[in-house]
């Protein structure tokens, strides 16, 4: 029987993600996430910053190199992994990483419309508007398109 494996995490891509391929061709895409954590410590508050690196497969693998970016924020659903190796010197070593089953991208703004709220950018809007043609997220408001709340979300 497996034991439960799973975890759900959010933060911020801190590098551009790197795509790359197993012999066989199947893809393999990896980044950096920074999820930040926020405690009272005496008589403030105290922040801590945590770094996992992340990895994704096949189809997933793709959109995740196509739509992230560094700095994007996201939310990650998948389980732990341990790689475990013998390096040069004899030594062994060891590297936990999260398999994401599942992405969450968060929507990405650029700038202020002239109602002050802030703008989705344009290839988002495209995106938005070719993945839920039916009840499309984009409404007008003064002039600008504004999106609702939407996130784009990749499972495969």
């Amino acid at each position: 029987m497996n034991n439960l494996n799973s975890i759900l995490i959010e933060g911020n891509m801190v590098r551009d993600p790197l795509l790359r391929s197993t012999p066989k061709g199947t893809a393999i895409c990896t980044f950096s996430l920074a999820s930040n954590r926020f405690f009272k410590q005496d008589s403030g508050f105290e922040k801590e910053v945590s770094f996992f690196e992340v990895e994704t497969w096949a189809k997933l693998a793709e959109a995740c190199n196509n739509l992230g970016k560094k700095g994007r924020g996201v939310r990650v659903v998948g389980r732990l992994k341990q790689d475990r190796w013998t390096g040069n010197d004899g030594k062994q070593h060891s590297k936990i990483a999260i398999v994401a089953e599942h992405v969450e991208f968060r929507p990405e703004f650029k700038k202020e419309a002239s109602n002050g709220k802030p703008v989705p950018a344009a290839e988002e809007l495209a995106a938005a508007a070719q993945e839920y043609p039916d009840d499309s997220p984009v409404a007008e408001g003064d002039g600008a398109p504004v999106m609702t709340e939407v996130l784009e979300a990749v499972t495969f």
